[in-house]
């Protein structure tokens, strides 16, 4: 069985027909939905980009694998999923983005190459890069965002599109009434099409690739087809770009009382640049329905792959996921983008397809067990036919899910994400030293929390009488027995065994007892207290005695 692992960049858990969307019709995600499980309480590790792809990665927490942040580099040696995928005998594929960042200082020191195939893997993630481009092509007065080449705007200089940079002078650009670049980056001009083809556009040039890469790969492969839309910036080509109108936007939830007296890190969210730009009426109208318009595009391309599958017979051997790193708050709780932890930032889709009959019985259901996204990882390493090695990998396995035998003995109680904001401003704002900008959400399925270190209260809420998590009762002295209880869940998870990843449970059951039988007799006092066998080496005549002549008589003495 081969494995194609789709993820959207920035895509909200409830932007599909099938999670109830009222005007987004995703008949293509519902298709897939219709033949797998779709799971309703999956979570990221972290709601930023970078740190959350690194947990689907490696199938280790944020705090574990120690990519924080975008930009942060995953440590050189830390073991990724093409890892485990190829020592079970399966390829593992980059098509996309990662938003990784190699640790360039910790090859150096091991002297490895990124010329190397060893180092090339390093790299990427752990990944065979097929192709790869982060997506993210911006440019200002102090240089380029992103100092790798461009596999996607090399395309579209091969397509005759001019300039240096035509992914933002195109493809992420409209013209104004003046003919001018009107450019994605400003909101205002989301309502405009992208100056583009829309099959030169990112998502379709990236299907084709996915395509090609089915075409010409030999199995059994996992591919990563990481799509970087529907993130900002939020403008689609025609004839996307009007399919939605502002009268289809979702009213924002929240309300007034979430900025009396906010939790002093929600309030720095609130109150930064992009919390302030989603907190009025005319950005939501302009970004939501372009938002919905990518959405819909990466619907209809990935009608496209199904259609392959199908039509060149791999349907039946290719199992789907289709997931993205966090979601959007598009100014629900007055936020924009994502970061803290309510549902429309944290929570994420995940549809799981397993073609084989043993899933017969699930399909076009739902499931709404607490997943975390480091599951995800641990299900391709059972689906490769190896043991999820769980010394490494901190996920489980969602099979069990999959094949109908319900919910596993020992399934977690509670999810945990985590998010380290040291490098941004908000940092700064609340005179926080580094190390103490770090948040952590504990959510048991009814009650979540988010702890803030650096000496604040937390926030509480509870999903059963407040779904939309308007009224924070973290300093409520009534919820006090709520607090400690989730204080406790997240002291379990802190004190979990996360760094021994060169011993499995297996390796240090065959060591226990083993120096006894290594000859190393610490504690005994004399052969009667062992058995016989392990003194075997130390029993026999003396060959040679090299004692001065003293000290014989004083040891026959003594005996």
């Amino acid at each position: 069985m081969n494995i194609l692992f789709i993820m959207y960049d920035q895509m909200r858990f409830d932007y599909m027909s099938c999670a109830g969307h009222p005007h987004l019709h995703t008949p293509n995600f519902d298709r897939v939905a219709a033949r797998g499980v779709r799971f309703t309480n999956a979570y990221c590790q972290s709601p930023v980009c970078g740190p959350s792809r690194m947990s689907f990665y490696t199938g280790r927490y944020a705090s574990s694998h120690g990519a924080a942040w975008n930009g942060y580099p995953l440590r050189a040696g830390e073991v990724t999923l093409g890892d485990h995928l190829r020592a079970a005998g399966m390829d593992c594929w980059l098509l996309g983005k990662t938003h990784m960042r190699a640790d360039a200082a910790g090859l150096a020191r091991l002297g490895l190459s990124a010329e190397t195939v060893i180092g090339a893997r390093q790299a990427e993630c752990g990944f065979d890069a097929w192709i790869r481009d982060d997506g993210l092509w911006g440019q200002g007065p102090d240089g380029d965002f992103d100092l790798k080449r461009s596999p996607y705007n090399a395309y579209l200089k091969a397509k005759g599109y001019d300039g240096e940079n035509p992914w933002a002078d195109y493809a992420n650009a409209g013209v104004d009434d003046g003919d001018d670049i009107a450019s994605g980056w400003f909101m205002a001009n989301c309502d405009r099409p992208a100056n583009i083809a829309e099959e030169d556009s990112e998502t379709p040039w990236l299907t084709r690739e996915a395509i090609r890469f089915m075409t010409e790969a030999k199995g059994p492969w996992c591919a990563h087809v990481s799509y970087i839309k529907p993130h900002w910036p939020y403008i689609v080509p025609a004839p996307y770009h009007d399919m939605y109108g502002p009268n289809q936007v979702p009213a924002a939830v929240r309300h007034e009382r979430e900025r009396d007296d906010p939790h002093p890190v929600y309030a720095q969210f609130m109150g930064n640049r992009i919390g302030r730009a989603f907190s009025r009426d005319e950005v939501r109208a302009k970004v939501i329905p372009a938002y919905m318009g990518l959405i819909k595009q990466c619907d209809d391309q990935l009608g496209r792959i199904l259609d392959f599958l199908e039509e060149t017979g791999r349907a039946q051997d290719t199992a789907i996921v289709l997931t993205a790193d966090h979601g959007d708050y598009l100014g629900d709780h007055w936020l924009g983008e994502k970061d803290l932890f309510h549902e429309p930032s944290v929570k994420i889709p995940l549809i799981v397809m397993d073609p084989r009959k043993g899933a017969d019985a699930t399909r076009g259901t739902t499931c709404d067990a607490l997943v975390e996204a480091i599951d995800v990882p641990a299900t391709f390493i059972e689906w490769a036919g190896a043991e999820v090695p769980t010394h490494i990998v901190e996920g489980r396995s969602l099979a069990p899910f999959l094949h109908g035998e319900g919910q596993p003995e020992g399934w977690r109680e509670f999810v945990i994400s985590e998010y380290d904001y040291a490098v941004s401003p908000m940092c700064v704002n609340l005179g926080l030293e580094s190390k103490d900008a770090r948040l952590f959400m504990v959510f048991d399925g009814r009650w979540k929390m988010m702890h803030a270190e650096g000496g604040f209260r937390p926030m509480l809420f509870d999903l059963e009488s407040d779904p939309q998590e308007l009224t924070d009762l973290g300093a409520d002295p009534a919820y006090e027995p709520q607090r400690q209880k989730l204080y406790a869940m997240l002291h379990r998870w802190a004190l979990r065994m996360s760094q021994r990843v060169t011993m499995s449970e297996d390796d240090i059951a065959r060591l226990r007892g083993r120096s006894f039988r290594r000859g190393i007799l610490i504690g005994v006092y004399d052969e009667s207290e062992i058995d016989p066998e392990l003194a075997s080496k130390y029993r026999g005549r003396m060959r040679q005695n090299h004692l001065p002549a003293g000290s014989r008589a004083e040891s026959e003495e003594q005996a």
